[in-house]
């Protein structure tokens, strides 16, 4: 019966076997294998025999391979039919951690249409090691642990499969460690570390080990970790000074916070086991806790309070160490101070009957103030110096007792150089190191009036225009005086001795502005030279002077006139005359002066143009020649005479002019003969006594400006006198023509010590006075050549 049972077995067997090989070859499926990692070219299958074609068939029937949505990592040989390795094939990169990888390939040939397919598993080879996640792995253990304690370790992981993945773990030699990585039915546990001795932190903190793990492929790869563990420290030790008594000396009176000593105590735990706190035992006393600190953290004792050798000479202090473990352990030690005596007892000082402010005209001598000075300790140490700082001062102690002293003055004062003084006064006793104190004192210095009010120059220079509003602000004077107070009140007045200028000039006693009180006029007045006095307020008062020179500068407000014509008596010329005959001149003068009184003529509507004016001379003349047939006749000539102001003022001449002929002229100068034959000797007396007084006048004008300036030199330190900037220079030509001057009278008020005005008859012009303006100031340079600012009126 059972051998029946078997037979039939097989047979069923046999029918599935060949069932499942007809199902394959019915449905044109073929199954490769070939290992990962294969060269280009290495043999997988001869497929075009094991479909069952001829290898002269596949060409004509368009063999051809598709890979489903993969790369081609396989082709077919169509020459021999081979199926071989196209690219490199990585098992892990394709399948990555499936058991069963395969890649499925169609194979289609044509006449008649076929599809085959085909499977090709690659098989896995050990070349990949075991990995771990990290480098090192980090591990904490009490030093308190028992042996057998158990930590759980990241095992390693390997991307091949089955037998080349089966990892196993090996540890590294050691004493304290071994290592447990499961029964080699479950693989995948993960190591673990078994504690097999106890722990001592002290002896060794830190431990490292090599974890090796390998695989069971063939060749073998491994990989390994290196293993830390730290050995967490126990509270298993007190703390521990390195003395047991500490002696020190320390100087009394110590300040608050001076360090006596820094304790140190150990202890060989770690972490918070091994942190201290120090603290003074219950049993010192209260006082003495008041007196000294202990710093919990750095075991520094130091001064609190007061220490004073005559109190207590000797201080006992127990200190207690304590750790701040779980369980704090504590460690004691003792500190004995021994106070040494110093010299304690700070001199004192002490200024009573300070007289201040001190006069800054006191004698040298006058006593200031008087210093007492003490020290309570005896001996050496009582014995006091006195001194005085800085040196350099004008005072000075004077020992009028033993320790007492008198603060004088050595030096005389000056309050406008030092107006108070800050002295110290030291004292310092002859202990061993000695000590010292001081006493400050301000002294300040009282005014006296003793400066004089001081202008910035010894005199200013002022330009005016002449036709100013009355009242005009002209300049403003200003005098310093380097006392205070009422020394230092500054008034200003004019010279009581000018009063001539009284009615030109006035200044504002506070301010020290100048105000012209009337309209200017340079044809009357060239010139204002006066004082200004500057006095304060001090008993007795004190006076400063300026010298003020005030120019008037001319402004083209006078219209040039003519003189010596009339109409009723014409100018007889005789024909016939040449071209150019001068036939007579216009006299016109401008009371103005310089361009102002520069005139230049014009002939207005001149008949049958037959005459002209010269430009500047103004002198008639005939611009063709006059023939004999042109006589009998009158003609009225109209001058137009103008100055070169701004703006332009002009006058017109009428002048007539009868042409008469040779034999006319004859009888005309007969009869004048007879009736007026002593016309001409009188004309020439008349010249004569204008020459004589021009002469006159001039002699007396030089003679007037060599004695004011003698005067003014005599009164002023040789201070030259001036009528305006530059030169004055008489000019009588110029490029464009002559100059036309007028005689009139100029004056020049000075009052300076009551000296005389000088005359002048004759007009100076400056053609080199530079008239400056900004801001809308005129800019005149004086004397010196500096720019004097002058409002614009």
């Amino acid at each position: 019966m059972v051998a029946w049972q078997k037979e039939d077995g097989a047979k069923r067997l046999l029918q599935l076997i060949l069932l499942h090989t007809a199902w394959e070859i019915g449905s044109g499926q073929l199954h490769y294998s070939v290992p990962e990692e294969s060269q280009h070219g290495s043999f997988v299958g001869r497929i075009a025999q094991d479909l069952g074609l001829e290898v002269s068939e596949l060409v004509p029937r368009m063999f051809r391979m598709v890979s489903k949505g993969q790369e081609d990592y396989f082709q077919v040989n169509v020459q021999n039919g081979i199926l071989f390795v196209n690219s490199r094939i990585d098992r892990e990169e394709l399948c990555a951690e499936n058991t069963d990888c395969a890649i499925h390939l169609e194979v289609i040939v044509d006449k008649p249409l076929r599809v085959f397919h085909v499977e090709v598993e690659i098989k896995d080879i050990n070349d990949n090691a075991p990995v771990f996640s990290v480098h090192e792995q980090i591990l904490a253990i009490a030093e308190s642990r028992v042996a057998g304690y158990r930590f759980l370790l990241a095992g390693a992981s390997d991307a091949d499969i089955d037998a080349n993945a089966r990892i196993t773990y090996k540890l590294s030699p050691n004493d304290y460690f071994i290592l447990d990585s499961g029964s080699e039915e479950d693989q995948s546990k993960s190591p673990a570390l078994v504690l097999k001795a106890p722990l001592d932190r002290e002896e060794t903190p830190l431990h490292r080990l090599l974890l090796t793990a390998s695989d069971g492929g063939k060749p073998q790869l491994s990989g390994t970790v290196q293993l830390v563990i730290n050995v967490l420290d126990a509270n298993d030790n007190p703390p521990v000074f390195n003395q047991s008594v500490y002696r020190v000396k320390l100087l009394e009176n110590a300040a608050a916070g001076t360090l006596v000593i820094k304790l140190n105590a150990t202890d060989v735990d770690d972490g918070i086991n091994k942190e201290i706190s120090y603290s003074f035992s219950k049993h010192v006393p209260p006082n003495f806790q008041k007196i000294f600190s202990i710093n919990s953290n750095t075991g520094e004792v130091k001064v609190n309070g007061n220490v004073d050798f005559e109190d207590i000479n000797v201080f006992n202090l127990q200190i207690v160490a304590e750790d701040k473990g779980n369980l704090p352990l504590s460690g004691y030690c003792q500190v004995v101070i021994e106070v040494l005596d110093v010299n304690d007892n700070v001199p004192e000082v002490s200024v009573s009957s300070l007289s201040v402010p001190v006069p800054e005209d006191a004698p040298p001598g006058t006593v200031v103030a008087l210093i007492s000075v003490s020290d309570r300790d005896s001996g050496a140490n009582g014995k006091i110096n006195c001194s005085l700082w800085p040196p350099k001062f004008p005072f000075k102690l004077t020992s009028t007792f033993k320790n007492y002293y008198s603060l004088v003055l050595s030096e005389p004062l000056d309050r406008e150089q030092v107006a108070e003084y800050g002295l110290i006064v030291k004292v310092q006793d002859q202990g061993d190191p000695p000590l010292s104190a001081s006493s400050s004192l301000l002294v300040p210095i009282s005014d006296v009036n003793d400066n004089t009010p001081t202008f910035a120059q010894p005199s200013y220079t002022v330009f005016v225009k002449e036709n100013n509003p009355p009242g005009a602000h002209i300049f403003t004077v200003s005098a310093s005086d380097p006392d205070v107070a009422e020394n230092a009140l500054v008034s200003y007045w004019l010279d009581e001795k000018l009063w001539p200028l009284s009615s030109y000039i006035s200044v504002h006693s506070e301010s020290g502005k100048l105000y012209a009180l009337q309209p200017l006029d340079y044809e009357e007045v060239k010139m204002l030279e006066f004082q200004v006095r500057a006095k304060d307020a001090g008993l007795p008062s004190l006076c400063g002077n300026v010298t003020i020179q005030v120019f008037v500068l001319d402004e083209n407000d006078n219209a040039p006139a003519v003189s010596g014509l009339a109409e009723d008596n014409p100018i007889l010329v005789k024909v016939p005359v040449a071209a150019g005959h001068v036939v007579g001149k216009i006299h016109a003068l401008d009371a103005d002066s310089g361009y102002n009184a520069w005139l230049r003529y014009e002939l207005h509507d001149a008949p049958r143009g037959l005459w002209r004016v010269g430009l500047y001379s103004g002198e008639i003349s005939t611009t063709r020649a006059l023939e004999e047939a042109e006589g009998s006749n009158s003609q009225s000539l109209l001058v137009l005479v103008k100055d070169h102001g701004k703006p332009v003022l002009s006058t017109t001449a009428t002048l007539s002019v009868s042409l008469v002929a040779s034999s006319q002229a004859a009888q005309s100068d007969a009869h004048l003969s007879r009736r007026g034959g002593s016309a001409k000797p009188l004309a020439d007396t008349a010249n004569l006594y204008l020459i004589i007084a021009i002469c006159s006048v001039s002699s007396l004008f030089l003679l007037v400006i060599l004695v004011y300036v003698a005067l003014r030199c005599q009164s002023q330190a040789k201070e030259a006198m001036m009528y305006g900037p530059g030169t004055a220079t008489l000019v009588c030509a110029s490029e464009v023509g002559s100059w036309s001057y007028s005689n009139r009278h100029s004056h020049i008020l000075a009052g300076v010590s009551g000296e005389a005005g000088g005359k002048s008859d004759l007009m100076v012009f400056s053609p080199n006075i530079p008239v400056f303006s900004e801001n809308g100031k005129e800019l005149v340079p004086n004397a010196s050549g500096q720019v004097s600012c002058m409002e614009p009126l």
